[in-house]
């Protein structure tokens, strides 16, 4: 890493911009379609907006602006009507999918051209369901390819989970995509003191950040030994990340027989989803997908459930704390803070390169 590299990392948080800018052309996770009850309305906030989702008798999801233009309720207090048009709780204004108010029962029943919620786009894939915020034409494919969870067996599939971490998106894609930090916060679990020394080299494809990782002849981390039962006691451990704009991340990571191809082992692709709720808090959508299964179906069963657990645990009781607690460093601080580069970090380094000329771009 060049001295100009460490320099704009360094701006980046001297300048506050750890707290604040969001790519708002690109298409973002607002919840994962099982989320979605027929007929149930959810509340989310994403890049600082109010919105609300529901799906359709005809399995259709919409998403409108939560807010009515009337006096400005929340539009998720109100309720689907047999019609399909969301009511107002507070005044009985309703609105079609397309969020115009289709009927206004007060006074002479006249519906004002304003009286109107924005509509968003949104598309379901990769058992997702993708908003689109931006003020560019949506399209739907420049939706980030997760295809890895499509027509997989149920039971190699971990549960599709969310967790919400109060800290900064980017706080959240700079812990993922270091992973030398799995050989302390998650030691026994995803990591461990045999995987600290690893080579980890940085590759570019296109826009996306690539960062492998590769411990050769390690003792096996507690998260992968179910995986193979009567499995080496000594494995190469090995794992490829990659980053996709503006915070998306797919994990490959495995271990084999020392020596062999990596393909021969067993492991897992790591699905990451983070979608900025503000500048302050991210939404952090995660499963993960098994490969190179060596085990029967009740064993795999059994798995989902155990894989799901510690996987949220990580996340959820080891990262979260610690990304939270540095967005209270960064909030509290008085004067200017210049962090230490590391060559652990030339991987969160570059993708923030990538994140700021695209920024750049859609700014002007």
């Amino acid at each position: 890493m060049d001295g100009a590299q460490a320099k704009s990392v360094s701006q980046r948080v001297r300048q506050g911009m750890l707290t604040g800018r969001f790519l708002r052309n690109a298409w973002y996770v607002a919840a994962w379609g099982e989320e979605l009850a027929t007929g149930k309305l959810l509340a989310r906030t994403i890049l600082g907006e109010p919105v609300v989702l529901w799906r359709g008798a005809d399995g259709k999801v919409t998403a409108l602006e939560d807010r009515c233009p009337h006096r400005f309720a929340p539009l998720s207090l109100g309720h689907l009507l047999e019609g399909g048009q969301l009511q107002c709780a507070y005044h009985g204004l309703e609105f079609g999918a397309d969020g115009m108010c289709v009927n206004n029962p007060h006074g002479t029943r006249n519906i004002p051209s304003r009286a109107k919620a924005i509509s968003y786009p949104v598309v379901e894939r990769h058992l997702a369901v993708w908003i689109w915020m931006g003020d560019k034409p949506a399209d739907p494919a420049r939706i980030p390819n997760f295809d890895i969870m499509d027509d997989v067996p149920a039971l190699h599939v971990m549960p599709l989970d969310r967790i919400v971490v109060k800290a900064n998106y980017e706080l959240v894609v700079d812990n993922l995509l270091d992973v030398s930090h799995t050989s302390y916060l998650h030691e026994g679990i995803l990591g461990n003191k045999e995987t600290v020394e690893s080579e980890t080299p940085v590759r570019l494809d296109g826009d996306d950040v690539i960062v492998d990782r590769y411990s050769p002849n390690a003792t096996p981390p507690g998260m992968f030994t179910p995986f193979w039962p009567g499995h080496p006691p000594r494995v190469d451990k090995f794992s490829s990340t990659r980053w996709m704009a503006p915070c998306y991340l797919k994990l490959h990571t495995g271990i084999c027989a020392p020596g062999a191809p990596k393909e021969t082992g067993t492991g897992y692709h790591g699905i990451h989803m983070l979608t900025p709720e503000d500048e302050q808090s991210t939404h952090y959508f995660f499963t993960a997908v098994r490969w190179g299964v060596k085990t029967d179906d009740e064993t795999n069963r059994q798995q989902r459930e155990r894989v799901g657990k510690l996987r949220r645990f990580a996340f959820e009781e080891q990262d979260g704390p610690v990304i939270e607690a540095q967005q209270q460093v960064l909030d509290k601080a008085r004067r200017n803070l210049d962090p230490v580069i590391l060559s652990t970090d030339v991987g969160p380094v570059r993708y923030k390169h990538v994140l700021e000329r695209l920024l750049a771009a859609e700014q002007g």
